[in-house]
């Protein structure tokens, strides 16, 4: 099985800023993670910025909203265990 990695649906960095708190509360800003593969948290971050994320893109749904994350999810899906992408420079 794949090693999971925790993404934070709300990027720390964010949970000081008053609009974030004032959105969310405190407790929401530390539980709301998501377990993914290293590959698809690569994608999560490419595919928008860390506010974005935090604001618009901060439920596993919302995350499969974006286009160039959900093919990517849906081209992953079938390759064998232990597939690693290569990274595009």
């Amino acid at each position: 099985m794949a090693k999971l990695t925790r993404h934070h649906l709300i990027p720390k960095h964010l949970h000081r800023k008053p609009r974030f708190q004032k959105l969310f509360g405190k407790e929401a800003l530390i539980t709301r993670t998501l377990w993914v593969c290293r590959p698809c948290h690569n994608a999560i971050h490419k595919a928008a910025s860390e506010y974005e994320l935090g604001l618009h893109y901060n439920t596993r749904d919302k995350l499969l909203e974006l286009e160039e994350l959900s093919s990517f999810v849906a081209w992953l899906k079938d390759k064998p265990e232990g597939f690693v992408p290569r990274q595009r420079r």
